[in-house]
């Protein structure tokens, strides 16, 4: 049987993966809108705009792919939140009524890992970021105890807002959400000047392997990164909310600001080849590098919160993720477990790694295929649903969604296992650990070939667990809904 508890509203959440009670749900749909602008406010957005050229492709070709991958990731996002509504749960336990009760373990553990690899990147940024201004300020941004402080402080904040839980981020990011989207507008007019259109304009078209591995790329970055945990900030909606403004909410909040930094992006990037490859080594800095002197601070400042409230979504889920996985602990447990967890990685990779942004590409990638695969089939899953979750047989592997749901994991296996064949690593260098990929691309004309780069991988394990969930398991969700 699920526990059901009282999560007044206090200084700490004390829910963990329990059902949320009637009582305290009584979130409106609006109120997706703050976490998720908050969290894709960053100007690291900016940097995509770098990212995306780099497939070789014109200005208003990146401007299509971005804004087109961009607001489908987020729609994605928006269609699974409308599980944390009807089941009032975390993303990962809700996808036990597609994978049973202990299945629901596979893709967890995916989602545990990219989770904790997003966040420990973003904190990873907000070092960066700070070494960088310190220099331009006049400072020895080299300076390992200025790094120190900074991977403290950072770590810090992520960790104890993560800690505190859902009422406290849901405040913080409100506030963050003003002060992130005020400075990001002042760094737009100071940067405006440096833009050169007839350079931007004059950036030649590529082909369609190119335009397709950028939008897989955007939608990889944005709103398929955070997939897995999207219907944990939808968890304490109204169960009268609707689910077409559950979806709209989540979209307009996760996408609105990244439209606006990517393109803008797209056009510092493709005004300056030097500034573009200075943004690969680190996205932050080389932005700042544009401004004047005195806007420095408050642009430090800023970027450091907003990429802090973009991995304290991250962290406060993994912790969540983490309980679904069968850890009992209590949840600001599970969440300062992967507050550890993130500080040793952000401290590997300042002081002791010399290239990261390709190995986490990298390993981007490699994560999104399986991940891909698994939001597939949860969405078709929540598409042929009519009722609401059964919550207590979301906790018991002998209720009506069982221990193992085999399609779906067979379905995710081998989604997986072929999607992996049609991505590569485009880091051999920096991450020769992943170059076991591609073994299917001799299909599209080989590792040299025009689809080489775009990560078909990806949409096929997308749409072919959706297609197969679609059609082998409506039996099966019909059974459940009646038993």
């Amino acid at each position: 049987m699920s526990d059901k508890i009282a999560t007044v509203p206090g200084l700490v959440e004390r829910a963990g993966i329990e059902i949320i009670p009637e009582s305290d749900r009584t979130a409106r749909p609006r109120d997706l809108f703050w976490p998720w602008f908050a969290a894709n406010v960053s100007v690291f957005g900016m940097s995509y705009g770098s990212f995306v050229l780099g497939f070789g492709i014109s200005f208003w070709q990146a401007t299509l792919v971005s804004v087109v991958g961009i607001v489908v990731s987020f729609l994605l996002c928006g269609l699974i939140a409308i599980a944390g509504k009807r089941g009032s749960a975390p993303t990962m336990v809700l996808s036990r009524a597609a994978f049973g009760v202990h299945g629901q373990k596979v893709p967890g553990i995916v989602s545990w890992l990219t989770s904790i690899g997003w966040e420990t990147f973003l904190a990873i940024m907000a070092v960066l970021a700070t070494a960088t201004v310190i220099t331009q300020l006049g400072g020895d941004g080299d300076s390992v105890g200025l790094k120190i402080v900074a991977t403290v402080i950072v770590a810090a904040l992520i960790v104890a807002a993560s800690v505190l839980g859902y009422h406290t981020i849901m405040k913080l990011q409100s506030v963050l959400t003003w002060i992130t989207g005020a400075v990001t507008i002042v760094y737009i007019v100071l940067a405006a000047p440096s833009i050169d259109l007839a350079t931007v304009m004059a950036l030649p078209a590529g082909n369609l392997g190119q335009v397709t591995g950028a939008l897989v790329m955007v939608m990889t970055g944005f709103g398929l990164g955070w997939i897995n945990i999207a219907a944990d900030w939808s968890r304490y909606q109204k169960r009268t909310a609707s689910d077409g403004a559950i979806v709209a909410w989540n979209t307009i909040g996760g996408s609105v600001a990244p439209v606006i930094l990517v393109v803008f992006g797209l056009l510092l990037a493709g005004s300056d080849p030097e500034l573009s490859a200075a943004i690969a080594a680190d996205p932050i800095g080389a932005l700042a590098t544009i401004l004047p002197t005195w806007v420095l601070v408050p642009f430090l400042l800023t970027a450091v919160l907003a990429l802090v409230s973009g991995a304290v979504l991250g962290i406060y889920s993994s912790g969540l993720t983490l309980l679904s996985l069968g850890i009992r602990i209590p949840r600001p447990s599970a969440a300062a477990i992967d507050g550890v967890i993130l500080t040793i990685g952000t401290i590997l990779v300042v002081f002791f790694a010399p290239d990261f942004l390709g190995p986490f590409q990298s390993f981007l990638i490699t994560l999104g295929v399986p991940l891909a695969s698994w939001a597939g089939i949860l969405i078709a899953d929540i598409l042929r649903r009519r009722r609401d979750y059964d919550e207590d047989a979301l906790f018991d592997s002998r209720g009506r969604y069982g221990s193992w749901d085999w399609t779906s994991i067979g379905t995710m296996i081998v989604a997986s296992a072929i999607g992996w064949g049609l991505v590569i690593n485009t880091f051999a260098e920096a991450a020769p650990w992943n170059n076991w990929q591609g073994y299917l691309l001799f299909l599209v004309g080989g590792r040299d070939g025009e689809w080489a780069y775009a990560n078909l991988g990806v949409f096929f394990a997308l749409v072919l667990s959706f297609l197969v969930t679609w059609f082998a398991r409506a039996g099966r969700i019909r059974r459940q809904e009646q038993a």
